[in-house]
């Protein structure tokens, strides 16, 4: 089923979400759900505040070709789309500037510092604990879905010149969707 995907202004943005004693039925009928509205909205990474629920639990499904090759065969035993309940990162390094964007924030995209590997823990559908170590296109995706589940959003990492060139922009998106900021 496909869900409301809640834009910058809902309050549920900014909230911090619970973590997930066990991963039951619902929860991955949720995360089934989180993947087809994802999918829909032409997304490759989907957050549970983002659809309005507070669990601790995030989906991303990066497609073949967004990466560097050598990115995209470092990642690719990493099956997709990836379900996460309670992913935290554990590692990092390096760093790299690359655009990003986020469906709660239709037609705003700036360039974020992230790291350029990342190593996270997290529990599977089957509640065992998995631990990956990702770089490119889904480590960013898996820090800023982390961050969504932290309560922060991807424009508190921009560039205070680049949030001013939005500032326009998501006074009005965030008026429109209940004015939290």
């Amino acid at each position: 089923m496909v869900l409301k995907v809640c834009k910058y202004g809902d309050k549920v943005l900014r909230e911090k979400a619970a973590p997930v004693a066990v991963v039951t039925d619902a929860l991955r009928a949720l995360a089934d759900d989180m993947v087809e509205t994802m999918h829909h909205a032409k997304g490759v990474g989907l957050a549970a505040q983002q659809v309005g629920r507070t669990e601790r639990v995030c989906v991303i499904d990066v497609p073949e070709g967004c990466d560097e090759p050598e990115d995209e065969v470092f990642n690719a035993p990493i099956p997709m789309p990836l379900k996460m309940w309670n992913p935290e990162i554990v590692a990092q390094e390096g760093c790299v500037c690359d655009k990003e964007g986020c469906l709660s924030f239709p037609g705003i995209g700036g360039s974020l510092t992230r790291a350029a590997q990342v190593t996270a823990q997290y529990m599977d559908e089957e509640n065992r604990p998995q631990m990956i170590t990702a770089r490119g296109y889904l480590a960013r995706a898996i820090q800023h879905e982390i961050d969504h589940l932290n309560g922060i959003l991807y424009i508190d990492r921009m560039s205070a010149v680049e949030r001013l060139n939005y500032a326009a922009k998501l006074k009005k998106l965030a008026k429109a969707n209940g004015g939290v900021r």
